[in-house]
């Protein structure tokens, strides 16, 4: 049991799909030997570090599209011929410094936990916005209407005046976390660990073109199959009335 918690760095309702067992048996069996919490551990490396913050007032919206999170996630882009995770560090083809960055723009019900992402060359306001635009309209075909949205205090989100027509138009509630407490925006900011760990650095990848054709796949097992402690082991779709049915 925790040759596999080691090897891919993932929850108890996982562990226990593969191993045939309870989630809530794997739980204890892994708190008995002590093992870290997953958002103890680095995401790419699996190593302990800094135990993060949490927010002592925890908290789930009542129905679908009361309350989206909205981040954004940067990630090194891959060089052509794949990066140091598929050659090593001293045999990669490619050893070119400069290949910039991937801003993966994400968005999570915090209800549901459904969840909607792009990958942009940027994470300015009118970026983000067009995400936001999109993220709600995404909603929208599953029969959600979304009514606030909460971010950190990002030039992109509190000053951006393209970010806060989209909000006006679809009359939406725009709340800011406190500065300098990331935890508050707690379910996004698990997204993106949950992203990195399981899509973006899951496997070495051949190029950057090949890991952001990628994203669409995951997104899709994210919501529509993978099961999530957080929700009783239910998966996102299931907590939308006629998701599965709608999701696109």
């Amino acid at each position: 049991m925790r040759i596999v918690r080691a090897l891919t760095r993932r929850g108890p309702v996982f562990i226990a799909g593969k191993l045939g067992m309870h989630a809530s048996t794997v739980g204890r069996v892994l708190r008995r030997h002590h093992t870290p919490l997953l958002r103890e551990l680095d995401p790419v490396t699996g190593i302990r570090i800094r135990a993060e913050r949490r927010s002592a007032n925890r908290y789930e919206h009542e129905y679908p599209g009361s309350l989206i999170h909205i981040d954004v996630k940067k990630l090194g882009r891959i060089p052509d011929g794949g990066g140091w995770r598929l050659h090593g560090r001293s045999e990669r083809p490619n050893r070119k410094r400069g290949q910039g960055y991937d801003y993966v723009h994400t968005v999570i019900d915090d209800h549901s936990r459904v969840a909607y992402a792009e990958i942009h060359d940027d994470e300015k306001g009118v970026t983000a916005a067009g995400v936001l635009e999109r993220a709600i309209g995404f909603y929208a075909s599953l029969g959600v209407r979304v009514e606030r949205v909460i971010s950190d205090n990002a030039f992109a989100y509190r000053h951006s005046a393209a970010f806060r027509d989209v909000v006006t138009q679809h009359s939406i509630q725009h709340r800011f976390i406190r500065p300098h407490c990331p935890w508050t925006n707690g379910k996004v900011e698990r997204l993106n660990r949950t992203l990195a760990t399981e899509w973006a650095y899951a496997r070495p990848w051949t190029s950057n073109d090949e890991r952001r054709a990628g994203l669409t796949a995951w997104l899709d097992y994210y919501n529509l199959d993978r099961a999530h402690l957080g929700i009783d082991g239910q998966t996102p779709i299931d907590r939308v009335n006629n998701g599965r049915g709608q999701y696109i």
